[in-house]
């Protein structure tokens, strides 16, 4: 019982930062009804923005590690905020009446563009870097299951995130406009709602959902590297499409859907199946995956279609 509760609950710790990464893609598509796919390298600068963060507190002798997250959080966000309004403003609207593929091929190219630039330009950023232990690491046991407090911690302040994204979106102002914008942009536009500002903002807030997404990544593995933001950003669209792509309902049941089937494909096929280890999770869950979009096509809950990619 201790091991399945611990497999639970690295299944709600995994699922969690899944499915932040997939709101992210579900507003961008709500907007646009385009997908991003450079959203998983944002993520990526997020995680190494937030470390560059403390590495300057710790320069100034900031020992602290609540000041320190506060750093971390607040840069990560800010850098990723900024970072995915510009790519709005200077990519992603200029092309808005450019075919499909366009839009697809360029957010793709840029996502290697960021990822490369941090690989070559960042100190050492080749190799996998240590992320900083900022949360408390006492363990609360109950029989024979241990349960971190610091992993305790990033569940429910990502399920805060989450319940705060929805409830900015359903209950505000500015979410609102971003469900007008989402159902009809020209509608919205004659009703004096200013469709570029709205886009720009839903771009700035799914970027900084990633950038905690990284963030949590980083300090529940204690380590990030370059390469952190292209499988995540595989697994948050696999998610986002599982679910519903433009239902964010959806997009959280995708994430922890596919943590769950990481989790069962962790625990299940060295079971079943001796020889082959573990790792092979990734490869149980996306054939899963694969399976269940075969045989429903628009997702667990279907939202909208669209003929952009």
């Amino acid at each position: 019982m201790s091991e399945l509760g611990q497999y639970i609950f690295n299944g709600l710790m995994l699922g969690m930062i899944y499915a932040m990464v997939a709101v992210g893609f579900t507003l961008f598509f709500g907007v646009l009804d385009v997908i991003k796919f450079s959203h998983g390298d944002v993520l990526m600068v997020g995680a190494f923005a937030g470390l560059a963060a403390s590495i300057g507190m710790t320069m100034l002798d900031i020992s602290s590690p609540w000041l320190q997250l506060v750093a971390v959080v607040g840069c990560a966000i800010f850098v990723t905020g900024v970072l995915g309004a510009g790519i709005a403003k200077f990519l992603i609207l200029p092309l808005r009446k450019a075919p499909p593929l366009n839009t697809l091929l360029a957010t793709l190219m840029l996502g290697t563009v960021i990822r490369e630039a941090v690989r070559l330009f960042y100190p050492d950023g080749s190799n996998p870097k240590p992320f900083p232990r900022l949360l408390p690491s006492d363990v609360i046991e109950s029989g024979n299951f241990a349960l971190r407090v610091d992993n305790l911690i990033l569940l429910v302040t990502g399920a805060a995130v989450i319940v705060g994204v929805h409830l900015l979106i359903t209950r505000s102002r500015l979410g609102m406009a971003i469900r007008a914008v989402a159902q009809d942009g020209e509608t919205a536009r004659l009703m004096g709602i200013n469709f570029e500002a709205v886009v720009l903002l839903t771009f700035a807030l799914g970027s900084a959902m990633a950038a905690l997404a990284g963030v949590m990544n980083g300090l529940y593995y204690n380590e990030i590297n370059f390469n952190v933001g292209l499988l995540l950003g595989v697994i948050g669209f696999a998610a986002a499409i599982l679910g519903g792509l433009g239902n964010i309902y959806g997009a959280i049941i995708g994430g922890f859907l596919f943590a769950a089937l990481q989790v069962l494909g962790s625990a299940a096929l060295p079971a079943l199946i001796p020889d082959i280890p573990s790792a092979y999770k990734d490869v149980f869950a996306f054939a899963v995956v694969i399976i269940l979009m075969a045989w429903k096509p628009t997702g667990l809950i279907a939202e909208k279609s669209s003929e952009r990619v």
